[in-house]
């Protein structure tokens, strides 16, 4: 018995022995790993993230989708489109699954590229062996051509199994030929301009943020797994510009441009009340009878007005008191000197009306109306003018807007026959688009509103902002100078430079102006023929100004022959309602069916997450409702849809992004 304790005694005592012996090297170990940690967390985590993590990892800006940008009624002008680049992963693609597929691939490659097939073998052969991560197959598919080239023999496997990589890129494009790059504009590393710049703060996302994974000295992977930061997409934007009216104006502009073989024009088109900027065409010549919409000559460029201005001469006479109905002028015989300026008419002599001084365009009668009674004290004058808002810079959303420059008595180049020149529209310069915000003043019985371009912004389906017009100047003259000039420009156009523009259907009111600029220069003359005015003029809805830069002499070069023509037409044309580019079988007895025209108010609904059947119906009606419902879409066009992705009844996830394409 004491043998079988002894034995068991010194069992026990190795045994322990070996315990402590093992839990003190587990114990060193253990304290030697955390020593470890202690080391790199402290002393070596700049080197190690030096060596390792900055050189294999970076964080890399991951897009946001631009907003839309919307015509007025829906249709939309500019989007962001989804491009796809594909690169291929030869080490991850499986080697038996590239063997036994690679045939049918280079034959499906060969036909989608019009490539032989040899090409594509030879490159994949080579970059198999190399087992490139990373190789750039094609840059920049669309929709389509994407998802026809992800279901090809080993790419339909996947990333993980066939090699096949997406690259995901947005890129801005314009969505109708109606308005062009000068008026849609762009916010780029070029700068901002037009509709894209002023509203960039609504249509510009926040980027996100993911991770890149070096893959050799030039190239890095994205892992699409790993984002740091989600994007958030821009809201959209809807303008105030009606396609309508635009295609009108653009028409009309264009058609007399080439017919008066024009270096370039402009019409802006504002509605009366509100200042809401209907349309705005900017048209510059690029070859013979060939004109582009690239410049927003209307906002950016400041030129000496011409006769347009003097209504803006003689309404400050007609609110101080100094003309009324019954005032007469004496033009003599259509030339006059004043302070050693020569002045003269293209319109004969005699005496006028003060309404006839505008209705016959007379340079002579409105510098004597002006001069006799502000050569003393012009800054009274020139006051007027400044209460207008003439002299201010216009504050509106649209970058590159140009600064009015008008000469004053504290200017160097001031002298005595400087008020004259004033009157009929010389020594001063403004934009297009100031001119047309104070005609439109006075066709809203003397209240200025200021112009907008923007009517509301969106995100999801939700209103976040809606514009109200905002007024500049709350009475510009009394009532009687307002409704004095207003009857003055409607005779104008019933018996004066505009008569030829006259139709007893609809009552305009207008001025003609003719400027020659350079004047200064050797060489044939050049002129800007422009027209400025409103309609109905006994109850205005609509302003509108048109100009036309350089018209050939031999031709025309006078406002009321070369610009008053379109005006009519656009006025005609958008307050008449004459239907425009209607079916052929929608005409009956030459009467428009404008049932067949109008689609019902049909109703998007997602049943059983089944992807509704949308084909046919009109995008502006149904891509809101998908938004509202939470699906993010991607279109391409105006009008019907025409195709859409996913099918009609297949399952749709939660967050879906549904692809349409519409009729153009």
């Amino acid at each position: 018995m004491s043998k079988q304790n002894n034995d068991y005694e010194k069992k026990r005592s190795k045994a322990l022995r070996w315990g402590y012996l093992f839990a003190l090297v587990a114990f060193g170990l253990f304290t030697i790993f955390l020593v470890r940690i202690l080391i790199l967390q402290n002393t070596n985590v700049e080197e190690f993230q030096n060596n390792y993590i900055n050189k294999n990892y970076r964080e890399a800006t991951l897009k946001a989708a631009r907003g839309n940008l919307y015509a007025a009624d829906g249709s939309i002008l500019a989007t962001t489109v989804m491009r796809y680049d594909i690169y291929l992963d030869f080490k991850t693609m499986r080697d038996t699954i590239y063997q036994n597929n690679i045939g049918e691939l280079t034959d499906s490659l060969s036909l989608m590229f019009d490539k032989p097939r040899s090409y594509f073998r030879a490159k994949f052969d080579e970059q198999k062996k190399k087992k490139n991560q990373y190789y750039s197959l094609v840059k920049g598919l669309d929709f389509d051509e994407y998802d026809r080239i992800r279901n090809f023999p080993i790419f339909k496997k996947g990333k993980n199994k066939g090699g096949f990589i997406v690259d995901r890129n947005y890129k801005r494009e314009l969505a109708t030929t109606q308005i062009g790059a000068g008026t849609i504009g762009a916010d780029n590393e070029n700068g901002k301009s037009g509709l894209e710049g002023a509203f960039s703060k609504y249509l510009t996302g926040t980027d996100g943020k993911r991770l890149e994974q070096r893959i050799n000295a030039s190239q890095w992977k994205p892992i699409d797994y790993w984002k740091v930061q989600e994007p958030v997409d821009g809201e959209d934007v809807y303008t105030t510009l009606d396609l309508r009216i635009q295609d009108i104006a653009h028409t009309a502009l264009e058609n007399q441009l080439i017919n008066f073989d024009a270096d370039h024009g402009c019409v802006v088109v504002m509605e009366t009340q509100t200042g809401k900027v209907r349309a705005m065409v900017n048209l510059r010549r690029t070859e013979p009878g060939i004109y582009v919409d690239a410049y927003n000559f209307a906002v950016k460029d400041a030129q000496e007005p011409g006769s347009i201005i003097k209504t803006m001469s003689i309404l400050a006479a007609m609110d101080d008191g100094f003309v009324d109905e019954n005032t007469k002028v004496n033009i003599g015989s259509g030339s006059w000197t004043y302070a050693g300026q020569l002045i003269t008419d293209g319109h004969g002599g005699g005496t006028y009306d003060v309404s006839d001084v505008l209705a016959k365009s007379s340079n002579v009668g409105a510098a004597k109306i002006i001069t006799s009674h502000y050569a003393d004290k012009p800054e009274v004058f020139l006051d007027h003018w400044r209460r207008w808002k003439m002299f201010d810079k216009m504050d509106i959303e649209l970058p590159g807007i140009a600064k009015p420059s008008i000469q004053t008595p504290k200017s160097k180049r001031w002298n005595k026959a400087t008020l004259a020149s004033l009157s009929y529209g010389y020594s001063s310069s403004f934009s297009l688009l100031q001119l047309t915000t104070f005609y439109n003043g006075v066709a809203n019985h003397g209240k200025m509103v200021k112009p907008l371009f923007i009517d509301k912004v969106m995100k999801d389906g939700k209103v976040l902002y809606e514009a109200k017009p905002e007024v500049l100047v709350n009475k510009m003259a009394s009532d009687k100078a307002i409704k004095m000039m207003t009857d003055a420009l409607t005779k104008a156009v019933e018996k004066g430079t505009a008569k030829s523009i006259y139709t007893p259907n609809l009552k305009i009111a207008g001025k003609t102006g003719t400027a020659r600029f350079e004047y200064w220069k050797p060489g044939p003359r050049k002129y800007q023929a422009s027209f400025a005015g409103f309609y109905p003029s006994d109850n205005p809805k609509y302003t509108c100004i048109v100009m036309i830069n350089q018209p050939d002499t031999s031709k025309g070069f006078y406002g009321g022959s070369v610009s008053a023509p379109v005006f009519k037409e656009i006025a005609g044309k958008t307050f008449l309602k004459t239907p425009l580019n209607v079916e052929k079988e929608l005409l009956v007895e030459h009467k428009v069916k404008l049932d067949k025209m109008i689609e019902p108010n049909r109703k998007v609904s997602v049943e059983n997450r089944q992807m509704p059947n949308v084909v046919g119906m009109i995008g502006k009606n149904a891509i809101p409702q998908l938004e509202n419902l939470g699906y993010r879409v991607d279109f391409k066009g105006v009008g019907k849809i025409m195709e859409q992705f996913p099918s009609a009844g297949a399952t749709i996830g939660k967050n879906q992004r549904i692809y349409l394409t519409l009729q153009k």
